[in-house]
């Protein structure tokens, strides 16, 4: 499943646990299930099917006389085994049948349950076009991860089960059905149409899908199988644009996980209001059609790219080789994940994949700090999805990669394909995963899984460094400050080897295999050499000496930058000048760049300017951007400024972002002036949409005037709609920062009704919370009438949306619309993202300034009393 994730910012390593989460277990097994036959007709008008789900199954047991499946929501009318009726029990969540007939090991059972559903919660949606959205299309489709598949048809629930699985379906014309595995017949049934879809691989129940939709269908092919798009008419150049990669894709991991594409097509469909980035249905991927990309969204945005290539990684990590249980989702996200991050090696470049690591890195990390800390592996929650985190796909991506660090190319992959073939087919667990590499490497790598997979966090270094010009003798003392001072044998402490490099300018053809993962010489981009030594960090603080011929210019702590790991670096300026312009690694450029920001001053601007000008990588130049801002001289605007001017527009977007952290007239007239240029990249003019506002609202000793910035604002929202409405959610942003302005507030109002474009709604309602802050105690009234009133929508995204909003504000208000968010959530997300948005609200209330405001507040409402009170005396005086 590809990730959807919405932040949350709360006090250092909460537990991940919430009240009420428990160990989850797989249910014992009575049989096998071997087949199951959906045979189903739809009634789209009125959200409703009927229809009958056969369940195939071989008993590994005698004498079981109740069968308990699960079933949400469902109208059972009748079930049959061997088509003779049988007595059941249904609650509205399991299905019990009471067997006739108790089983017999080897004797298969044909189950027969008919069913129908009218409106369903979950696992099966139906779009249609209402009055707020004429121009809505028709379609069905299903979402089964992770337990939702009960919720469209009865089944055992869980992945530990894989089957064979047909799906037949009755659909109006001129809708087309698609589905796992191969079209074996179509039926003509007057305006209906008759689709008859076969898997013939085993699968698990949260991988059957159904999607319907009057699509285009775009053909494409890998080695004679059929690769295919379903898009909206009209869509199929972005089709071609989002997706025309595929085949090579195909290729490209068959290679790598030594196992050719398993099944017999590759189906993508886009589809309206999908509440995730994609999901891998076993050779029919759904994706959100919010992923097609028009010209201009390609020019900085490769999100799609990943997507799909992730999404793709699950036909083997999910589809092909299938996690028996819940908490062992890293090893398909993970891997699905580290997919992304290999594609881009093939497609652009190591740096850039390095980059991109580094990004996965910083999400992951992000959610330690801010959300909670978890193990990777745990089997206690209160519902699966909660699992689904950055957890699972960033840092398990890590964590793939670290393998791949300890085993070097070769045999990395060669551990991953005896690791798909050994079970491909089968169900795994994280044990499978190390069996694998020992299998394949005689490596034993549970050291690193114990670490960093079976408890949580990661090391936080702090690495400084002298040099004594007598001896000749570098020292670099290393300090892991996770853990706290004085506890050298804490279980908060890492034990791994790191390699430490002393740079020096290049005279000789750089040794090769000394930059990490790859033969350095494609990574040797600037003109220094590495001298490389390896060192045991175990302890809290370590300091390690290093005799040298020479001084070296600037010193790499953990070349390659492959540990999942913080880094502050405490050098003096000269070496991380130097280590910014020579280190070939661009993550260790990276983090001299905030080193330097850090210290400040005229040298460290002036270094940094140059990175911005001159660093071959654009994601190196996009840090150092963010880092010039962090400086408070006028030279570091002068530095910012030229980066307006780059040819990338990934940079020019950083540019315009750091220039918010700038709060001058100067700045305010460079965004102005972009914003009214234009700019090719949708995703530069939405930044400097938010930056604008940003820039006005804060108190500016030449304040320009507010109301030009809204009629600026609101110009952008009146003339620039299009392509997922980037553009106009900037000018939202930037609304959303005039905290004290009735007037920004009531046009957000406006756009958070029905019938505005979906994902500008969706911002919106986000903005309510930012803009809440300032407001009058009479608008903050509006704003929680308003959210309360959109808390009753049931739309996912909506609600997270709400969610959102008021865990921003700061009123004991807010904490009752989230509750009962919370009480009335059918998704275990809204739930989890409810309750953390309250404890939120609550630091929010508890903080010093919420206090002062409550005092303004009330001090604001004793002037307005009075003003109102000398109103009336004025009235009664003039009546009398």
């Amino acid at each position: 499943m590809s990730k959807s994730y919405f932040d949350t910012d709360n006090n250092a390593h909460k537990p991940f646990e919430l009240p009420g989460a428990r160990p989850h277990y797989n249910p014992d097994r009575p049989g096998q299930v071997e087949h199951i036959f959906l045979d189903l007709s739809l009634d789209i008008p009125k959200q409703s099917y009927q229809g009958s789900c056969s369940i195939r199954l071989l008993p590994i047991r005698n004498g079981i006389d109740r069968l308990t499946l699960d079933a949400v929501n469902l109208n059972i009318k009748s079930v049959q085994v061997d088509k003779v009726a049988q007595n059941f029990d249904y609650q509205g969540e399991q299905l019990s049948i009471q067997l006739s007939e108790a089983t017999q090991i080897g004797k298969r059972l044909l189950i027969a349950i008919a069913y129908s559903v009218a409106k369903p919660q979950r696992g099966i949606y139906f779009i249609q076009p209402d009055k707020h959205y004429p121009n809505k299309p028709t379609q069905v489709w299903t979402q089964g991860e992770d337990e939702d598949s009960r919720f469209w048809f009865p089944c055992f629930d869980y992945p530990g089960q894989l089957s064979t699985s047909e799906i037949r379906v009755r659909v109006p014309n001129p809708l087309v059905a698609i589905s796992n595995g191969e079209l074996i017949d179509t039926t003509e049934d007057g305006d209906y149409k008759i689709y008859h879809w076969s898997q013939q691989q085993v699968h698990p129940t949260y991988l059957m899908t159904l999607a319907v939709g009057d699509f285009a269908e775009i053909r494409d092919e890998w080695k004679g199988k059929p690769v295919t798009y379903y898009v909206e008419k009209g869509r199929e150049e972005d089709a071609k644009r989002s997706m025309g990669k595929t085949p090579r894709m195909i290729e490209f991991l068959s290679q790598k996980y030594g196992y050719p594409y398993a099944f017999p097509k590759y189906a993508q469909v886009c589809v309206d209001d999908f509440i995730f980035g994609g999901m891998e249905n076993t050779s029919t991927t759904l994706l959100t059609d919010r992923c097609l990309l028009d010209e201009r969204a390609a020019l900085d945005n490769r999100n799609t790219e990943s997507l799909v290539v992730h999404e793709l990684a699950h036909q083997w990590f999910g589809d092909l080789v299938v996690i028996k249980h819940w908490s062992h989702a890293w090893i398909k996200e993970g891997m699905a994940s580290y997919s992304e991050v290999i594609w881009t090696e093939q497609e652009y470049s190591l740096e850039e994949a390095a980059y991109y690591r580094l990004l996965e890195a910083r999400r992951y990390i992000s959610e330690d700090s801010s959300r909670y800390r978890r193990p990777m592996v745990t089997h206690v929650y209160r519902e699966a999805i909660e699992l689904y985190d950055r957890h699972i796909y960033e840092k398990g991506s890590c964590v793939y990669h670290m393998i791949r660090f300890q085993l070097g190319d070769e045999l990395f992959w060669h551990a991953i394909q005896t690791f798909v073939e050994d079970n491909a087919h089968k169900t795994v667990e994280t044990v499978d995963l190390l069996r694998a590499i020992e299998k394949a490497t005689g490596r034993n790598l549970l050291f690193l899984f114990d670490q960093y997979v079976y408890r949580g966090g990661h090391p936080d270094f702090k690495v400084a460094y002298s040099w004594d010009g007598d001896p000749n003798l570098a020292k670099i003392t290393v300090t892991q400050t996770q853990a706290a001072e004085g506890k050298n044998g804490s279980k908060d402490l890492f034990d791994l080897k790191i390699p430490i490099g002393f740079g020096y300018p290049l005279q000789e053809e750089a040794r090769s295999g000394e930059l990490g993962v790859k033969n350095n010489s494609q990574l040797q981009t600037h003109n220094s050499q590495l001298k490389t030594f390896v060192v045991r960090v175990n302890e809290r603080e370590q300091s390690f000496y290093f005799p040298l011929e020479n001084k070296p210019q600037f010193i790499s702590f953990d070349v390659g930058n492959n540990y999942l790991k913080t880094v502050a670096l405490e050098y003096p300026i000269p070496e991380l000048k130097a280590q910014l312009e020579s280190d070939p690694n661009p993550i260790s450029r990276i983090y001299a760049a905030e080193a330097l920001a850090k210290k400040g001053g005229l040298e460290a601007t002036i270094a940094l300017s140059a990175a911005l000008k001159n660093d071959p990588l654009w994601g190196v130049r996009v840090e150092v951007a963010k880092q010039l801002a962090q400086i408070n001289l006028d030279q570091a605007f002068d530095g910012l400024v030229i980066g307006l001017k780059d040819k990338n527009a990934y940079v020019r977007r950083s540019v315009v972002e750091a220039l918010a952290q700038i709060k001058t007239a100067e700045s305010y007239k460079v965004v102005r002036s972009l914003l009214q240029k234009g700019d090719p990249s949708y995703y530069v003019e939405a930044t400097a949409s938010r930056v604008i506002g940003a820039i006005a609202s804060a108190n500016l000793e030449e304040k320009p005037k507010e109301d030009k910035v809204l009629k600026l604002l609101k110009g952008v929202l009146e003339e620039k709609g299009g392509w997922n409405e980037v553009v106009r959610s900037g000018a939202v942003a930037g609304l959303a920062e005039f905290k004290t302005s009735e007037t920004a507030l009531n046009l957000l109002i406006e756009y958070t009704k029905l019938g505005v474009p979906q994902p500008l709604r969706l911002a919106t309602i986000r903005a309510l919370g930012k803009i809440s802050i300032g407001q009058s105690p009479v608008n903050l009234e509006r704003i929680l009438e308003k959210l309360t009133e959109l808390a009753k929508e049931t739309f996912f995204l909506t609600q997270v949306a709400v969610a959102a909003a008021l865990g921003q504000m700061e009123t004991p208000k807010a904490v009752r619309i989230l509750r009962s968010l919370a009480e009335q959530a059918v998704d275990g997300r809204v739930l989890r993202y409810a309750e953390e948005e309250i404890s939120k609200v609550q630091k929010n209330i508890g903080s010093e300034k919420t206090l002062r405001q409550l005092r303004e507040d009330f001090d604001q409402l004793k002037q307005q009393n009075q003003e109102l009170r000398s109103r009336l005396e004025n009235l009664e005086a003039k009546s009398k």
